[in-house]
């Protein structure tokens, strides 16, 4: 028969360790959720083709439904002139990284596994993108993507990370600790924008 050579307090000692452990956990876990907000906004800019000599046009609002806040990208993407998009993305900085980088850089050290991405959507049944680069991917035209569909309704579209392509055919796969941008992109053809998303998430 088993014996247990703790007494009350060291009973109480472990009990206090998981619970410490465990709560770590659910927030780690809770922590990779992202909820369009706000404060978020100061994190994400819109661009188009036109840094390029494009004529795109288009916009990203930060919009309210109840309590729940998305960003919705519209626009007129053109092909003329070498162009061919409009996007939010977040803003690239070598010295404030988004606290949602930080958190899947350091869910993907400790060993959490992250396997995708997932997002929160709804559109007017187009296709769109999202485009990632990395520390290894600084040229404009150097991103690993993956395309999505959209419908009226808001719905959860999960894009595994092993399914992202290079735009540059790289043999090195996408690594989640190396992601330094992140985009949602109207892309490639003559059509008209109107994607939102509500919620990025890392599963």
């Amino acid at each position: 028969m088993a014996e247990c050579f703790l007494g009350g307090k060291g009973m109480k000692a472990i009990l206090l360790i998981f619970l410490v452990f465990a709560q770590s956990a659910i927030y780690a876990q809770e922590s990779l959720k992202f909820p369009i907000e706000p404060k978020m906004a100061k994190e994400w800019k819109y661009q188009s083709d036109q840094v390029m000599g494009g004529v795109s046009e288009g916009d990203t609002s930060l919009m309210q439904d109840g309590d729940m806040f998305y960003f919705r990208l519209t626009g007129d993407v053109s092909t003329k002139n070498n162009g061919g998009f409009v996007q939010f993305r977040s803003k690239v900085s070598l010295f404030n990284k988004p606290e949602m980088f930080q958190l899947i850089h350091k869910a993907h050290k400790e060993g959490e596994g992250l396997e995708g991405v997932r997002l929160n959507v709804r559109g007017n049944g187009e296709t769109y993108h999202v485009m990632i680069r990395t520390y290894f991917t600084w040229s404009p035209s150097d991103y690993y993507y993956q395309t999505f569909e959209t419908r009226p309704n808001w719905q959860q579209v999960d894009l595994p990370f092993n399914k992202f392509k290079s735009s540059k055919y790289r043999q090195r796969g996408l690594e989640v600790d190396q992601i330094r941008d992140f985009a949602v992109v109207a892309y490639g053809r003559d059509f008209k924008s109107d994607v939102s998303v509500s919620e990025i998430s890392f599963y």
